[in-house]
């Protein structure tokens, strides 16, 4: 028993001295390439394994022949290691050399695409991250260049849709100034509807920007969506008779929200005078409010004649106004932009689709608890 452990204290003596000798020796190549750790790995392995065995040897008084076979075995496996980790760790390396390649790729806006061939668990897992990474990003990339178009088109609209009130304005001043109008009282009632036009795109910009920026603040509270509809047709009643437009809100359920009570009229507000502007003279806006599971769906019918099936993914994006059928006189088409920020952020969405001789836009949001 003596002798049996004597030869495991020799052993593990010249294995520690060897194994400590690789530590420090990994430490030193850390920042090389995983070949080069797989090649000291097997070297620290076959070396322990030596100076264990010659410790052992020494101890036990082998002859010098037997110590000399005992080590050509030894070097033998050392050879035979070594070179099965530099395969190993060409492998390896070569595999990530091409990941890093593909990662690269797409990296400079361009598509991930895998390397062929097999890898090891961690880089297949890698790949699969990358993958999914680049899909994230490419679909980044659509909704930024999206955004990018709707905003240069938005802004050729506003400078257009300003210079025009602008122009007015300055020739009915002019006129005033120069004493040459006709009619004072109707140039200075056109100049206060011409401001106020101005002033409401003005609004509608700061409150575009406030949702787009994430400055959009709530105050939910708990609400009747009958009584929102109802605020909502009141506030648009004047609009509608001036337009021959009939309001109806007949199918309208006393359904319990939580929401801010101000941007969501305002989101009522802007679809009703969407659908009046679109609907002709004698024609019924119809808005309906129903309870579907944990949700309440606020609709509003138009008889605006339909929207091109190509055109309804953009209804609501910022700028947009729609084909010639449903240009509006004004406005810089971000009524139904702010719409669905708004309703976004109360964690709901915002939809339209076609009805026989119109559209319909449906707000869905989560319905109160209890």
């Amino acid at each position: 028993m003596k002798d049996v452990l004597l030869i495991a204290l020799f052993a593990l003596l010249g294995a520690s001295c060897a194994g400590l000798a690789g530590a420090v020796v990994l430490r030193l190549v850390r920042h090389r390439s995983v070949a080069v750790s797989l090649a000291v790995v097997a070297a620290v392995t076959v070396t322990a394994m030596l100076a264990g065995t010659l410790a052992v040897a020494q101890a036990m008084f082998l002859s010098a022949h037997d110590l000399w076979v005992v080590t050509v075995v030894v070097a033998m496996a050392a050879l035979v290691s070594l070179a099965v980790a530099l395969l190993l760790g060409r492998w390896v390396v070569a595999r990530s050399h091409a990941l890093t390649k593909a990662a690269r790729d797409f990296g400079d806006g361009g598509s991930f695409s895998a390397p062929r061939g097999t890898a090891t668990a961690e880089l297949a897992a890698l790949t699969l991250e990358l993958a999914a990474t680049s899909a994230k990003l490419d679909e980044s990339r659509r909704r930024e260049r999206a955004l990018e178009a709707s905003r240069r088109e938005l802004v050729a609209w506003i400078s257009h849709d300003l210079r025009t009130p602008l122009a007015g304005l300055r020739a009915m001043a002019e006129a005033l100034e120069d004493g040459v109008a006709a009619d004072p009282d109707r140039y200075h009632r056109q100049i206060r509807t011409e401001v106020d036009r101005l002033a409401a795109m003005v609004t509608d910009l700061f409150e575009l920007s406030r949702i787009h920026a994430g400055a959009l603040t709530l105050t939910p509270s708990r609400l009747s969506v009958y009584d929102l509809v109802g605020d909502a047709l009141g506030g648009a009643d004047p609009l509608a008779r001036e337009h021959g437009v009939r309001l109806s809100g007949e199918a309208v359920q006393a359904v319990p929200v939580e929401v801010d009570g101000k941007e969501m009229t305002r989101v009522l507000a802007n679809l009703l005078v969407n659908a009046i502007r679109h609907t002709p003279p004698d024609g019924t806006v119809a808005v309906a409010a129903e309870r579907r599971e944990d949700t309440v769906v606020l609709s509003v019918t138009d008889g605006c004649g339909g929207i091109r099936d190509e055109d309804l993914p953009r209804v609501f994006d910022t700028g947009w106004r729609g084909t010639e059928a449903r240009t509006p006189p004004a406005g810089a088409g971000l009524g139904l932009a702010i719409v669905r920020g708004i309703v976004e952020a109360h964690s709901g969405s915002a939809a339209v689709r076609n009805v026989p001789g119109g559209c319909r836009f449906e707000v869905v949001l989560p319905a109160a608890a209890g």
